[in-house]
């Protein structure tokens, strides 16, 4: 993890946990799903947050999302191992790794890509 640094009892931590099982309901049909969960702390989410934010479409299909459900290889740098990330974003069928700083962040970040879309719509 990299960015500021956290504790368990931040307000944006706790913001970010209430929003779990959200659905928001958007002009033109569009809509958002928020699901996240606190675990134990791993290699794998050291920031110990399991998480799925989602931006769909009228039809329900899912045109943006951001999550830590499977593993996303990064591309293999020049002289350095490639990285294993478990956070990563969905964006009209491509996946990217995402690089989680804090939860705030993670909100800012997911609400920034919906607007974009949003204005290109």
């Amino acid at each position: 993890m990299t960015g500021k640094k956290y504790s368990k009892r931040d307000d944006s931590l706790e913001s970010l946990l209430n929003l779990d099982g959200e659905v928001f309901l958007m002009e033109d049909g569009y809509w958002t799903k928020f699901e996240i969960t606190r675990v134990p702390p791993s290699p794998q989410i050291p920031h110990g947050i399991r998480y799925s934010l989602t931006f769909h479409d009228r039809n329900n299909i899912r045109i943006l999302g951001f999550d830590n459900a499977h593993i996303v290889k990064a591309k293999r740098r020049k002289y350095g191992d490639r990285k294993i990330t478990l956070d990563h974003k969905h964006k009209l069928g491509r996946v990217s790794p995402y690089e989680f700083e804090f939860p705030e962040k993670l909100l800012e970040d997911f609400w920034s890509e919906v607007e974009k879309i949003m204005k290109r719509e």
